[in-house]
């Protein structure tokens, strides 16, 4: 066997070791979380009776339903916004390939930490320091998304063309100037598909943040629940469907016309 065959085989090994130790561990977790395919179909008759109660929508919440969900909306849109500008500065500090090691893996380490921290627990702290309503919201859709775009931004960043960087560079161009035209062009797609991606999520996210005091929607999905008004919490689902549905159209055309 010739050492090419024997590396082939080697890595060959050692891949198929990776894969059983994955598949391993998947196992476990099924097991861990006592998923039950036999519990799931014999559930099947609550699962129907809980759709049954969702029909018919009561659609006389509509107007209600609809200015929560502008709320919980701006409160994504205010949110995005801050965590873009915070974010696209962090971005740069945080890719290896534009500042020293001493200052990319700090701002890196934090970075992780505030994904570590789920939304809910972060709107509970804003909620308790500035009081109830959207604001606390925007604060905490703020904070939970620069934690993630900013790290996407760094990622973006450390993959952009070295060469381009360094054409722009030899010209005589700023340190700034480089960053503008020699990286963040290069970047720019990424940045905006991974910008409206966020928004969408934070859409999302922002729905359950009124069961804290958050504001938005989130406060009539608790209410209703609560109270078992399915036929309303119906209409709420409708809603948020439909926002969502256009939200993915915008960033379509949005995506499509930045690239």
């Amino acid at each position: 066997m010739t050492p090419l065959q024997q590396r082939w085989l080697n890595r060959k090994g050692l891949h198929a070791l990776i894969a059983a130790v994955l598949l391993a561990v998947v196992v476990w977790a099924f097991m861990r979380s006592e998923f039950n395919l036999v519990n799931l179909r014999e559930s099947g008759p609550n699962i129907l009776e809980f759709l049954t109660r969702l029909v018919p929508p009561d659609w006389s919440v509509t107007e209600l339903v609809i200015k929560a969900t502008i709320e919980t909306l701006t409160i994504a849109l205010c949110g995005t916004f801050i965590a873009v500008i915070v974010s696209l500065p962090l971005g740069f500090l945080a890719a290896s390939n534009i500042t020293p090691a001493w200052i990319s893996f700090p701002v890196k380490t934090i970075l992780g930490f505030i994904r570590s921290i789920p939304i809910i627990v972060i709107a509970v702290l804003f909620v308790a320091a500035v009081g109830l309503g959207p604001f606390p919201g925007v604060l905490a859709v703020a904070l939970h998304s620069i934690g993630m775009l900013a790290k996407f931004y760094a990622e973006e960043f450390e993959t952009a063309d070295k060469d381009i960087v360094q054409a722009v560079k030899g010209t005589g161009a700023s340190w700034l100037q480089t960053l503008q035209y020699g990286l963040f062009t290069q970047s720019k797609p990424q940045i905006v598909a991974f910008t409206i991606y966020r928004l969408e999520m934070n859409f999302r996210d922002a729905t359950v943040l009124g069961i804290v005091g958050a504001g938005g929607i989130g406060t009539y999905i608790l209410m209703y629940t609560q109270s078992f008004q399915y036929d309303r919490v119906a209409v709420l689902l409708v809603v948020i469907g439909v926002v969502v549905f256009l939200l993915d159209q915008i960033s379509f055309w949005v995506r499509k016309w930045v690239g």
